[in-house]
């Protein structure tokens, strides 16, 4: 018997038709599938209820993957998929594994010689580089900056030198609500010659994506970006 399948699914980014970013294969593949692991019950029965699924919403198996979930209880969820069979891997947002906790799923997929399926769709990641003209070449995503502003100051301050020595893109999110703070630690730490990209609400109507130099953002408004997930990514000059 064939080994069983862990279909890696990605997810919607914002308020947007899944037309717009999701295949229709993909689509339907998502929605015929009885089982799913997931950050959170709560948004994959909505993505579920989006796309459309061929069985009842209450009839399908969502297991919550919680940062107290370990490797012997996912092995648990997996483990029947040996004997062959599907299972679907969501996100919150975009795709799974890629900056996400689903890498640990994914991880055990392998160990258990199971076959790990990605599929195309939404990544802020890779959207955000494409449309920011800085360089595709070289990159690094670092999550989350530090949230006290000395130590994130000291944070930008060290990922603006690796990506002038490298000739690297930086690339970063934040928490929505603290996106302003941000931006203006940006601003204040970066060199003025330091091109920045910020790609807010990528693939939704609210979508906005510009690149200046530090010196040229500071002759601008600032832009709206409260409360609404935001990729930040800059590359220094050299």
């Amino acid at each position: 018997m064939n080994p069983g399948t862990l279909h890696l699914i990605p997810v919607g980014l914002g308020d947007a038709p899944p037309s717009s970013w999701l295949p229709e294969d993909v689509r339907l593949l998502a929605g015929r599938l009885d089982t799913y692991i997931a950050e959170n019950a709560k948004t994959a029965r909505a993505f579920l209820k989006l796309i459309g699924t061929a069985r009842p919403l209450q009839e399908i198996t969502i297991h919550t993957l919680s940062k107290d979930v370990d490797a012997r209880q996912i092995r648990q969820w997996l483990e029947p998929l040996r004997q062959g069979g599907e299972i679907g891997l969501v996100s919150e947002a975009g795709c799974p594994a890629v900056a996400d906790p689903g890498a640990r799923v994914a991880a055990m997929a392998h160990t258990l010689g199971l076959r790990v399926a990605p599929w195309v769709g939404p990544s802020s990641l890779l959207l955000g580089l494409m449309a920011s003209g800085l360089d595709g070449q070289r990159f690094t995503f670092h999550g989350y900056a530090p949230v006290k502003p000395d130590e994130r100051a000291q944070s930008l301050k060290a990922w603006e030198a690796a990506s002038r020595k490298h000739s690297q893109t930086q690339l970063f999110i934040e928490t929505p609500y603290r996106n302003d703070a941000m931006f203006q630690s940006l601003l204040q730490t970066l060199k003025g010659d330091t091109q920045l990209c910020v790609a807010r609400s990528l693939t939704t109507t609210d979508e906005w994506i510009r690149t200046h130099s530090i010196a040229e953002w500071k002759q601008k408004p600032q832009p709206d970006l409260a409360k609404k997930p935001t990729l930040f990514l800059f590359l220094a000059a050299r």
